[in-house]
């Protein structure tokens, strides 16, 4: 009977353990709602790397504040060179001078979403989750395309 149940009991772990990396796997649409949910719930950001060139907190700069730290998922860190993979998402905490998290905003590589723009999906998310901006907002795009060369991303230089 215990050889029965540490057989069943090692099965409903690798069992466990499949369900929870399938639902890692599954990316949300391009929609701040899901991109949210996605990045707090189903693969929290707080887990995840920095980029080796641009580790814990650092300078910013407008629009996103004078410190930040930026957290990238394993599709982004894996991407040996630009353009980084589908399903790549970077997400910026933006601190104040006395570094307080004001905002986050998040860059979301998603297939054919916008390929005039790299294909990223871009959101501004209130502390609350609320976003303010997202889509294809202009003023990102602006800013963000002066790297286009290095797949919009500013903070990591890709050799």
């Amino acid at each position: 009977m215990r050889k029965l149940t540490v057989v069943l009991t090692s099965m409903l772990i690798v069992f466990s353990l499949v369900i929870v990396a399938s639902a890692e796997d599954k990316m949300p649409e391009a929609n701040a709602q899901a991109l949210w949910n996605y990045i707090t719930k189903v693969s929290p950001y707080k887990t995840w790397s920095f980029w080796p060139d641009h580790k814990g907190m650092q300078k910013g700069r407008a629009p996103h504040g004078p410190w930040h730290k930026v957290y990238v998922n394993d599709k982004a860190l894996n991407s040996s060179k630009a353009p980084v993979h589908y399903g790549a998402i970077e997400v910026k905490e933006n601190y104040d001078n006395s570094k307080k998290l004001k905002v986050i905003t998040v860059m979301y590589k998603v297939k054919g979403y916008n390929p005039a723009a790299g294909d990223w999906f871009w959101v501004k998310y209130r502390l609350n989750g609320k976003a303010d901006k997202f889509g294809k907002p202009k003023g990102c795009i602006r800013c963000h395309g002066v790297r286009a060369d290095n797949d919009y991303i500013s903070v990591h230089e890709f050799k």
